[in-house]
């Protein structure tokens, strides 16, 4: 079975966030289903070295202000189709935002692009491999079942993922000849979301199956609070959508073999986690906690990722004893907020603005417990890596957070199956609460020793999930 996967980013080549870990692992994993996935992405600079050892596939003298190519290459175990249109990617700046930090003036024109491309390849465009499915993610590839809806022609089934619904891709309808979408796609049922030309909204509409990250986000995106616009549509095709857990890659985050640990460890093995812990609070300038927890956040400063409420909640944490270090950027805002709590909690809050991948893994590692008050989270990724590296999970009772860590509520604690700390609501004295359990729970050393052991336990790869995708693939027909 043959699948191509139409996506903006894929790790380890590009990332800005969970989507490109995402699509990085998945192929592998479902090579082992027997799947031989390839994956469509625009070549941007970073990848121009990759690139250089590719075949060239495809052509075209016009895509959208521009000639164009596609170069087929194998990177990092991974399969790639690698859109070259310099005139849409290739320029400094981030993939979705310039210098300045606004969103590119032609991201419609870029991502149709690239929708487009992969809309032909489903098509045969590439004769010596024709796709038995076609996997858009999110809504920089939402235009893809579009395309092939108006084209008449014989095509392949589509499947789309949600990654996170709050991204939507809406851009003025006056846009619609200059994509070359036909005045007909243009209804409620299509292509328009109120007023507006929406890309996700066409990849809801006429892909086949609808996918997202996580069992509770997939309910939860058919209720008005979550929605965001779609519940009705979602609620209408809800035979067509299911949530399938995220899991990550066990090679890439690995506490036995991590080369950015100072020390690896295991589940057997968890005395050389200290040695983490040290080097972490050197690096961000912080003393010994005395009898209380080490946590962590790694994260982007948004109001979704729940971090002003981790504002109010310091009083808390600083009281209990114990020790915060956080990397992240995002709002200018909340960046200046934590800064200032840094100097105001001196060697008790450490912060560090911007991202750094190695960091991120010592953090893991280093840690007692990561903290996740997201007022929504389709799935996350960073409660899986803190399961794997014995990081206990602080979460908000939503969305995939909720599917992966089990509560160390009373009964979980006897029948000792818990692997974290859930909250609800997902409010300031909420988390303080939450904190206040998770410093209870860090005193009793034999309990906290079970629940890291049974964290590192859990399964969070994609050996289940990449199944649940092989199986939607095979019963649409196709193959």
């Amino acid at each position: 079975m043959k699948v191509l996967f139409v996506a903006s980013e894929c790790a380890p080549f590009i990332k800005t966030g969970g989507l490109a870990d995402v699509i990085g692992a998945v192929p592998k994993a479902l090579a082992a289903q027997g799947v031989a996935a390839r994956v469509l992405m625009p070549l941007y600079p970073a990848l121009q070295k990759t690139a250089k050892t590719g075949e060239v596939v495809w052509r075209s003298k016009q895509l959208h202000g521009g000639a164009a190519r596609v170069i087929a290459v194998t990177s990092a175990g991974i399969d790639l189709l690698l859109l070259d249109a310099p005139h849409l990617f290739d320029r400094s700046g981030g993939i979705y935002i310039d210098e300045a930090g606004k969103d590119w003036e032609d991201n419609a024109l870029r991502f149709a692009a690239l929708s487009q491309v992969g809309a032909e390849i489903a098509q045969g465009g590439i004769k010596a491999w024709v796709p038995d499915v076609v996997h858009a993610h999110d809504w920089q590839a939402g235009l893809v079942p579009a395309y092939l809806r108006q084209s008449g022609k014989a095509a392949p089934p589509c499947v789309l993922t949600i990654h996170n619904i709050a991204f939507q891709g809406n851009f003025a309808p006056e846009l619609m000849k200059t994509l070359g979408l036909k005045p007909s796609l243009y209804t409620q049922d299509g292509v328009e979301f109120w007023g507006q030309l929406g890309f996700l909204k066409a990849a809801i509409a006429y892909s086949d199956k609808v996918t997202t990250v996580s069992p509770t986000y997939a309910r939860e995106i058919m209720e008005p609070e979550f929605g965001m616009g779609f519940e009705g549509l979602l609620t209408a095709r809800a035979a067509d959508v299911s949530g399938i857990l995220n899991g990550i890659d066990l090679e890439v985050w690995n506490p036995e073999t991590d080369t950015d640990l100072k020390a690896p460890y295991s589940s057997r093995k968890l005395k050389p986690k200290e040695k983490n812990r040290a080097a972490l609070l050197k690096r961000f300038g912080l003393t010994t906690p005395v009898d209380a927890p080490l946590f962590c956040v790694v994260t982007r400063l948004t109001t979704q990722k729940g971090v002003d409420l981790l504002l109010e909640a310091l009083p808390t944490l600083v009281g209990r004893g114990a020790r915060l270090a956080l990397l992240g950027s995002g709002d200018r805002a909340l960046e200046a907020a934590y800064i200032a709590a840094a100097e105001r909690y001196k060697g008790q809050l450490g912060v560090i603005i911007g991202y750094d991948e190695p960091l991120s893994h010592l953090m893991q590692g280093g840690s007692d417990a990561i903290l996740i008050p997201s007022r929504f989270e389709p799935c996350g990724l960073t409660q899986l890596y803190g399961l794997r590296y014995g990081t206990i999970p602080v979460v908000a009772r939503t969305g995939g957070l909720a599917d992966t860590v089990i509560d160390a509520n009373e009964a979980a604690v006897v029948a000792g199956c818990s692997t974290g700390v859930q909250f609800a609501p997902v409010t300031a004295p909420a988390l303080s609460h939450a904190i206040n359990r998770t410093c209870d729970l860090f005193t009793d050393r034999k309990l906290w020793g079970g629940m890291v052991r049974r964290a590192m336990r859990h399964p969070v790869g994609w050996e289940t999930s990449a199944q649940a995708y092989h199986d939607i693939y095979v019963a649409l027909g196709k193959v």
